[in-house]
């Protein structure tokens, strides 16, 4: 093992690959991050990112056959798996420490919930069959990973991901979309903007074709995540230089170049033969030897992700204290277990008491401070708004059009009206019959009018009754039920309301409303100047009337006897059906609310909340007893991510009062 202390105990100074100088990476460094590490890897064993938390993460890809591999045995000092196709087929979470003097050496593999100690002549064998056992044995690859504990002398302090190589086609035994879901699973490890992207490319190709560098740009545009190994140096040494410094794919955190570690070579030798490829080859020496070298890796790597986590360890604190006092807040706000039909019966009294209130706001007083998104729930104004659409409906029926055969109906009337009595006396009979055919033509939409307005408040009560119900789940059907009910009695009501109203108008001609007089005052003013066009036949047979229209009167030259009474009952029933069309509305507007508030301060408890203790409705409020599905789900995610989440913050309280002791950890 004494190769790999020296792997990790070089410095640069100046020559960055020379043996005498590791004692500082791998302790003195490693003794301050180390305590942060810990921590970010006991968040990520609790599972905190399953709470929508990212964790600093070390993200290592590569086409493969970029020599992924032998970079992490290289820092890692150990042997992984190897042979052709894909090698990594789940997410490898490689854990390193560097062992403490008080400490043994430790190779451990932790999936599924065990852990299994490793020897480390095995621990190549030991990878693949946690793997076989995760992801099959066959060729496939799994999102579930697999953790790689390594705790060895000169080891340096580092947590990173290995992630499967990518390959765009597949060959015997694996699915025809392994693209896809390769690039699926890097994707989803590299996007957060707390994962660092260990790029591995090999120094035989241009990297500007390289598919991981494709996927990384994608996620880093500028590459401030992004740090570039490039392997293979001996083999294409032609150019590396120009094509490392001139960084035409946006390596923001650098480059470094490596030798790995060829055939039965120990790490030791290896290192030895890097360093001296790096000070002797023609091209490669002219490097920068603060960018070479395996050691020079294993640095900036401590170095970048000492400076993610702290960078990062404040919003962690935060969004894990922040989603433990939400989910807190959520379980305290589900219902408690009922135990007994009297807690029940207070807690649906409670449910029923809260709509009530909410009802009171939207639909009596229109207050919607509770629904300020939800246009539906300005009921007031709605409710205005569909009054005022009435009213236009009623206006604008056709039936109610005075220029459609004008005098006509009247004339027709009258002549059937006509009896012995004084001349020009204008009969009762007549302006009933024409009200009693006018108020028929619309009797039907006072009543449509008003089942419309009680469909939008049915829509209202049970959206506002579901949501208070919406812990009792086993209730709500029935509740829905019954308010359904409840509103088609009201709607009834309404109805027959309205067909009265209709009846009324029908028997009774009167208005006490000034307006009346007034208005057919002001039609009567145009009756002279109407006659003179009727007696003129010489005149135009159209003319404009004021309130009216414009009109034909040629038709009516053959009725010169009754045409002055067929006038003035014209004007008569126009003054006076504004009235009766306003009584329509001003009547609708005055009973709905008087029902509505009915409805919420009386009837809904009343109907509902009787039907549910009287004693057939037992079986309702038994149901509370026994607490839906659902709920009993989210109740036990929400204590077992409370749980997790308040473990995870007893985790970041004690590495935060570290660092208020030791001071910040990164640069």
């Amino acid at each position: 093992m004494g190769d790999d202390r020296a792997l990790v105990r070089r410095e640069p100074e100046p020559q960055p690959l020379s043996v005498a100088h590791a004692q500082p990476l791998a302790a003195s460094y490693n003794d301050r991050i180390r305590p942060l590490l810990d921590a970010v890897d006991k968040l990520r064993n609790l599972m905190v990112m399953k709470e929508g938390i990212q964790l600093p993460t070390i993200v290592v890809v590569g086409d493969q056959s970029s020599g992924k591999s032998s970079v992490l045995e290289s820092l890692a000092g150990i042997s992984l798996p190897r042979g052709q196709g894909i090698c990594t087929r789940v997410p490898l979470i490689m854990r390193l420490q560097g062992r403490r003097q008080d400490e043994s050496t430790k190779l451990q593999l932790e999936f599924n919930n065990k852990i299994v100690d490793v020897y480390e002549d095995h621990i190549s064998d030991a990878i693949v069959a946690a793997t076989d056992e995760i992801a099959g044995s066959g060729k496939a690859i799994s999102n579930t990973p697999l953790t790689l504990v390594v705790k060895k002398d000169g080891v340096p302090d580092l947590t990173m991901v290995d992630l499967p190589g990518i390959t765009r086609v597949p060959v015997h035994g694996q699915p025809e979309n392994i693209y896809e879901q390769i690039s699926a699973m890097i994707m989803e490890y590299i996007t957060p903007e707390e994962s660092i992207i260990l790029n591995v490319v090999s120094a035989t190709v241009d990297f500007s074709t390289c598919e991981s560098i494709r996927m990384s740009q994608m996620v880093d545009k500028t590459g401030k995540r992004t740090l570039a190994v490039v392997t293979k140096a001996d083999k294409a040494p032609e150019g590396l230089q120009e094509k490392v410094t001139a960084d035409d794919v946006n390596i923001g955190l650098g480059y470094v170049c490596v030798r790995n570690r060829i055939g039965e070579e120990s790490y030791e030798e290896a290192r030895l033969e890097e360093a001296k490829l790096f000070d002797t080859h023609p091209q490669l020496c002219q490097i920068n030897k603060s960018i070479v070298g395996v050691p020079v890796l294993a640095k900036n790597l401590v170095q970048i992700q000492a400076n993610i986590m702290a960078k990062c360890l404040p919003g962690i604190v935060k969004k894990i204290n922040d989603k433990l006092n939400a989910n807190v807040s959520e379980l305290n706000r589900m219902p408690k277990n009922l135990s007994s039909v009297a807690e029940a019966v207070a807690a649906f009294m409670q449910i029923m008491g809260s709509a009530k209130e909410s009802l009171r706001k939207v639909l009596l007083r229109g207050e919607f401070d509770e629904y300020p998104d939800e246009k539906p729930m300005h009921c007031t104004a709605r409710l205005m708004g569909m009054l005022n659409q009435y009213y236009d409906e009623l206006r604008n029926c056709p039936e109610n059009d005075p220029r459609t055969n004008f005098l006509l109906e009247e004339l027709e009337v009258l002549e059937e009206a006509e009896g012995i009595g004084l001349p020009n006396f204008l009969a009762r009979t007549a302006f009933l019959t024409l009200l009693q055919r006018k108020v028929k033509a619309i009797s039907s939409k006072p009543p449509s009018f008003g089942v419309r307005a009680w469909d939008y408040i049915e829509g209202v009560v049970i959206q506002e009754l579901m949501r208070q119900s919406e812990n009792y789940p086993q209730l709500q059907s029935w509740i829905r039920r019954a308010a359904s009910n409840l509103i088609n009695k009201m709607r009834e009501q309404t109805t027959a309301k309205m067909k009265e109203i209709v009846e009324m108008e029908k028997l009774t001609s009167y208005t006490c409303n000034p307006e009346y007089l007034l208005e057919w005052n002001k039609l009567m003013a145009q009756q002279n100047l109407f006659m003179q066009v009727i007696n003129d036949e010489y005149r135009s047979t159209t003319m404009v009337l004021e309130g009216i229209g414009q009109v034909d009167v040629r038709h009516l030259r053959n009725h010169k006897q009754l045409v002055q009474q067929a006038f003035d009952l014209k004007m008569r029933m126009t003054a006076y059906w504004k009235i009766v069309l306003r009584r329509f509305v001003d009547s609708m507007a005055l009973h709905l609310p008087f029902s509505v508030h009915n409805l919420v301060n009386e009837e809904m408890e009343k109907d509902i909340v009787g039907e549910l203790i009287r004693p057939n409705g037992s079986s309702n409020i038994e149901r509370m007893l026994e607490e839906a599905p659902s709920v009993a789900v989210k109740r036990e995610k929400l204590n077992n991510s409370v749980k997790l989440l308040r473990e995870s913050a007893k985790v970041v309280a004690r590495i935060m009062d570290r660092i208020a002791i030791d001071g910040d950890y990164s640069d």
